[in-house]
């Protein structure tokens, strides 16, 4: 797995420490440089390879806008603000996405997936557990499932509970192999074994499709010819 050189830019110290954070808990980002001054991250952007930049709208002297002018394409982009109204401007610079702070670990994660090759494009969950974060690998996810305000990811081998919401699971998880079943289920597309009416069969465990879900469900297994 190639590992991502990055920068952060942002002219507030929390911001700048907990992107900081997000960036050594995860395996294939590395740190090159955070700064407050964007002026000096263009320099440093310039005088070394840099793959990734988390990047601050709204600052002094130079903003977010101008700087990515600046490096006309140098890097992949993700800009960061606390300001919506930005994201169509972003969008229009053709940055890889747009965070809005105050921003989630797995939000950051799933922006960060998208600087990776297309060939690296599955890769793991990252989930507190009690006191650690463990990493859970893609492929091994059979279904989720909705327990309050918890919920159970059950793998090939095993069932691990975590403290998040099917909303924001469902936000991290690449839409292309999973996909929202039912109000406390999302299922691992390539894992499903059969569907019988509103039943889906993943080895031994029967996973219900909600009335909501049901014409989206279909819609998706016949264009993907699981069926």
């Amino acid at each position: 797995m190639p590992i991502l050189q990055c920068l952060i830019i942002d002219d507030e110290p929390l911001p700048l420490a907990l992107l900081s954070d997000y960036i050594n808990k995860t395996p294939y980002l590395q740190l090159a440089g955070a700064y407050t001054n964007p002026l000096d991250a263009l320099m440093a952007a310039q005088q070394q390879p840099i793959d990734l930049i988390f990047l601050d709208i709204q600052m002094p002297e130079l903003n977010g806008v101008q700087f990515m002018e600046l490096i006309n394409g140098k890097c992949k982009v993700i800009f960061t603000t606390a300001y919506p109204n930005y994201a169509l401007k972003g969008y229009d610079l053709d940055v890889l996405d747009y965070l809005l702070k105050p921003i989630s670990f797995e939000r950051f994660l799933k922006a960060a997936g998208k600087a990776m090759p297309v060939s690296q494009a599955e890769r793991a969950l990252f989930v507190k557990v009690e006191h650690k974060i463990i990493k859970i690998s893609l492929s091994e996810i059979q279904y989720i499932e909705g327990l309050k305000e918890y919920i159970a990811i059950h793998t090939l081998d095993k069932k691990i509970i975590t403290l998040q919401s099917m909303k924001k699971m469902e936000e991290v998880l690449p839409p292309a192999q999973f996909l929202r079943t039912h109000k406390s289920f999302i299922v691992a597309l390539d894992k499903i074994d059969s569907v019988e009416r509103n039943r889906i069969f993943i080895k031994k465990n029967i996973i219900p499709i909600g009335d909501t879900y049901k014409e989206p469900f279909f819609a998706v297994i016949n264009d993907k010819n699981l069926l």
